[in-house]
């Protein structure tokens, strides 16, 4: 199985990557997570990337797609591949179609994560963490048991994500409508589209995704 996650920052693609990685042994390729290791790693690559972010400029189409061939071609061709954050435009479609292709894959399913934007910018402007140990909290959905106190280590200090505010959240909303709700219609002529409501609980999203699974 190879599929598609696609929502907007805070729809919980994280969350149910991380659940299909553990259950069906697949592997999430999110190329956010690839370019900040090619950095941190100080490859070529990493260095040309850095310097690219660095500038505010886009990442060019055709590198992203060989970073993720690169990527792509050290996973045995038995696991079930992730994509997370890939592909974000019409060109990075076609491009992924020939990653694929060439490596004996086939795209199995799109799955959109359907959120509520004010439901989504209260989830996440809300939410904070233990400075301590990074346990999750939320100002109205999950309140310390003590206040000022972490249910799970006993600390007392918090911290929330500096780009956890209300403009961030709703700029990065537009960017999504902007740019990739258009890679939809795409996938929706091939009958590749499962879309899920990604503001139910958790567990009910996550049964919804295994429903699609043959």
């Amino acid at each position: 199985m190879n599929i598609i996650l696609l929502g907007p920052p805070g729809a919980g693609k994280g969350t149910q990557a991380a659940f299909l990685v553990e259950k069906y042994g697949m592997v999430q390729l999110s190329t956010g997570d690839i370019l900040r290791a090619a950095v941190k790693a100080g490859t070529e690559v990493g260095k040309m990337a850095d310097e690219i972010m660095k500038a505010g400029k886009l990442f060019p189409d055709e590198l992203m797609a060989e970073i993720l061939g690169e990527h792509m071609d050290a996973i045995p061709s038995g696991k079930g591949l992730i994509f997370d954050g890939y592909p974000r435009t019409a060109p990075q479609v076609g491009l992924l179609d020939k990653l694929l292709s060439s490596r004996g894959r086939n795209l199995d399913h799109v799955i959109e994560l359907v959120v509520d934007e004010d439901a989504l910018v209260e989830r996440i402007v809300g939410r904070y963490t233990c400075a301590n140990c990074g346990d999750g909290y939320h100002d109205t959905f999950k309140l310390p048991k003590v206040d000022g106190t972490c249910d799970k280590c006993g600390a007392h200090e918090f911290k929330r994500r500096p780009d956890d505010n209300e403009e961030t959240v709703r700029t990065r909303m537009a960017e999504y409508r902007a740019k990739t709700e258009p890679i939809l219609p795409l996938y929706d002529e091939r009958g590749l589209v499962t879309r899920v409501d990604g503001m139910a609980p958790i567990a009910d999203v996550t049964d919804a995704i295994e429903a699609i699974f043959p």
